[in-house]
């Protein structure tokens, strides 16, 4: 008898073990070996940190972030300006296309003369919020960030130079630059002026963001639930912060090896090492953001997933060691879909 009750209890500890392990690993990851900072929002003196409002993982974004408006304004002109690469057909918004979601819905962007970038683009919302930019964190400001964007020959394959003597020919440029800044057109205003525009670009009150802030009926019971899975799985570990995401750094494939699976690696496959140099960074991502996360699709670094439960799956099985139920994943789905916040007062 003694024998039988201590097998039950080693089955029920295996059970529980099962249970909880991959998660716990999870967690564990998120804390030991890859930098996060608390989200920011980046205003007009730059680093304004943003004050944790709720006691939640994922706290409401801010409303207004004050932006030197003539900057703003400026910053939206060049946003859409495709002087700024070398054929005079790509601007910034060619990739991140504001209409929808912040992307161009591509596997992967395409630059000057049609060549094809050799990541996703991630969504320009919200990007003010990340603490590096791009998928390897290669650019720690938007500014670094823009500037690297105008020289890549993946996409706008221009130079400073050449942009600078496009803009002094146009009447309009030459004034407005010379009524916000004392030296005019310089490749460092044309930066600040963009990074500035970028900065604005934030989508508050989203359902979720109202739930946060105590309007309980703003989701339903069905994503409510998926919140609560979201947690319990421990995607939340990860997808956090204001932003769900964009604090910190991570491996792709810690329960398992995509990119074997996947076949064709890439060099843009091995992420952060590109940047560093370092074996324990082959194959880690700066982890994207999830706001308006149902627009922005195909997802993933290489653009490999088509739709959000493609992705869960995905992320469940290589991050978490889990499989998750159709049920579990339909819920997660709902709860995602509470994201969705506004722009300029109106929904996206």
């Amino acid at each position: 008898m003694l024998f039988y009750f201590n097998q039950r209890l080693i089955r029920r500890f295996s059970i529980i073990l099962v249970a909880i392990v991959p998660m716990a690993i999870a967690i564990a990851f998120w804390q030991q070996t890859y930098h996060r900072q608390e989200p920011q929002i980046e205003t007009a003196d730059n680093r304004v940190t943003q004050v944790s409002t709720v006691n939640e993982p994922i706290q409401p974004i801010e409303s207004v972030v004050q932006q030197d408006k003539t900057k703003v304004a400026l910053g939206d002109t060049l946003f859409h300006e495709p002087q700024l690469s070398h054929t005079n057909t790509i601007s910034c918004a060619s990739c991140h296309n504001l209409s929808t979601g912040g992307v161009d819905r591509l596997v992967r962007s395409i630059g000057v003369n049609g060549v094809i970038n050799s990541v996703n683009s991630p969504t320009v919302f919200n990007s003010g919020f990340n603490f590096r930019q791009d998928w390897d964190g290669g650019a720690e400001t938007l500014e670094e960030h823009l500037d690297s964007a105008i020289k890549n020959p993946q996409r706008m394959a221009s130079s400073w130079a050449e942009i600078i003597g496009k803009l002094k020919r146009s009447p309009y440029y030459v004034r407005v630059f010379n009524q916000i800044y004392k030296d005019g057109i310089t490749s460092d205003n044309v930066i600040d002026a963009l990074a500035t525009f970028e900065r604005s670009l934030i989508t508050p009150n989203s359902r979720f963001d109202k739930f946060l802030r105590g309007d309980v009926s703003a989701i339903n019971e069905d994503e409510k639930a998926g919140y609560r899975r979201f947690k319990t799985y421990g995607c939340v570990s990860c997808h956090q912060g204001v932003n769900l995401g964009g604090n910190l750094f991570q491996k792709f494939g810690i329960m398992g090896d995509y990119f074997t699976d996947r076949g064709n690696i890439t060099q843009a496959d091995f992420g952060r090492f590109n940047i560093t140099g370092k074996s324990e960074d082959r194959y880690v991502f700066k982890v994207p953001n999830l706001r308006n996360i149902t627009l922005t699709a195909p997802y993933l670094h290489d653009g490999s997933a088509a739709t959000l439960e493609s992705a869960i799956a995905i992320m469940a099985k290589y991050q978490l060691g889990r499989e998750l139920s159709k049920e579990t994943v339909d819920l997660i789905v709902k709860f995602l879909t509470t994201l969705t916040g506004e722009y300029q007062g109106k929904p996206l």
